[in-house]
């Protein structure tokens, strides 16, 4: 099977065997992996001024470095940022990706017209308006849910380039969500149900993501029915266990790896964290996809990541020998592939 077809089916919860898929929701450190900016920090203010030519090596440059940096670190799946901006720009890199690495990987991109928690510059007319003017944020809602479903089928229209969207909104701190449970009932469930069943109906998967302490709203986020949930944040007191539970057999669950303790933790701390994940996603034989509990972020040492990505491709693999007695019979010292130091 193709890296698309295994995270395909690791969506569906089906059952693949071998090895666990994996990818990172982004990857920011390819000035140190490839010696190239990543896309989603380059600035086009010029876009307009470019020729047609400077645009097109732009164009190209972007979707080599989402290709080379899945190629390197296997991963399965590819998420694209809208920059530069505009249909037609997006239409471009995404067509030039397919044209590059055919069906290869699972691309998706950010399509999430819930609410999230608010900057610290609005949050407190926020909070307010939530309280006193439910019914504006509700018909701003509407309205989102309609642009991004249109966004959407228009892209749809192009022909095969989209596999998916991510739904990027974050509603939890790490102690509690940001939203009361029925505040949650009422701006966010309605909102995300509809545009997961939009994009269902147009063929498109649906990955939510939140970070933080998730779990007083996790079963009203189940109820929605997205494909996947990520990034069950460790930080914030998710337990993978504790999930499943909640959410079911039908949906997957991504994440898990305490991105925070892999840049501050030490080697045996990292080591340990890495295989309980592991451990603990792959218990159930299927829907587990491996990554850390947010993204590998600016300021992360590359080292540990390459770290991590070793330990999984040793023993991110069913079926055989049950998950936890291969990451438990983890005696000798990890390295990376590059010969670095021991986790």
């Amino acid at each position: 099977m193709t890296h698309r077809e295994r995270f395909i089916k690791t969506l569906q919860c089906e059952e693949i065997g071998g090895r666990v898929p994996h990818f990172e929701l982004v990857f920011f450190l390819t000035m140190e992996a490839l010696g190239k900016v990543h896309p989603s920090h380059r600035f086009y203010e010029q876009w307009n001024q470019m020729s047609y030519t400077e645009q097109k090596l732009h164009i190209q440059e972007i979707a080599d470095i989402y290709i080379d940096t899945a190629k390197r670190y296997d991963h399965s799946a590819i998420f694209v940022h809208s920059n530069p901006g505009g249909f037609d720009n997006i239409q471009w890199i995404l067509e030039t990706i397919r044209e590059k690495s055919g069906d290869e990987y699972y691309l998706m991109m950010h399509g999430d017209p819930t609410w999230a928690i608010p900057d610290g510059d609005t949050m407190t007319d926020f909070a307010v308006q939530m309280l006193e003017e439910p019914e504006k944020l509700n018909e701003i809602s509407k309205r989102r849910v309609e642009e991004q479903a249109a966004f959407a089928d228009k892209l749809d229209r192009k022909g095969h380039l989209l596999d998916g969207f991510t739904l990027c909104s974050d509603y939890c701190f790490n102690t509690n969500p940001f939203f009361a449970p029925e505040q949650f009932d009422e701006l966010i469930v309605p909102y995300l149900k509809e545009i997961i069943s939009e994009y269902r109906k147009m063929g498109y998967y649906s990955i939510k993501h939140t970070d933080g302490n998730v779990m007083p709203i996790l079963k009203q986020i189940a109820s929605c029915k997205p494909n996947a949930i990520h990034s069950l944040d460790p930080q914030g007191g998710v337990n993978l266990a504790e999930a499943r539970k909640i959410v079911g057999d039908g949906i997957a669950l991504i994440g898990n790896v305490n991105c925070g303790l892999l840049q501050t933790g030490t080697d045996e701390e990292c080591g340990a964290e890495v295989r309980r994940s592991l451990r603990e996603g792959m218990e159930a034989g299927r829907g587990y996809i491996f990554s850390t509990s947010n993204c590998v972020y600016t300021g992360m040492a590359l080292e540990r990541y390459e770290r991590m990505w070793d330990i999984w491709q040793k023993y991110g693999i069913y079926p055989g020998r049950t998950a936890q007695t291969t990451i438990d019979e983890y005696s000798q010292p990890s390295k990376c592939g590059d010969g670095g130091n021991e986790f």
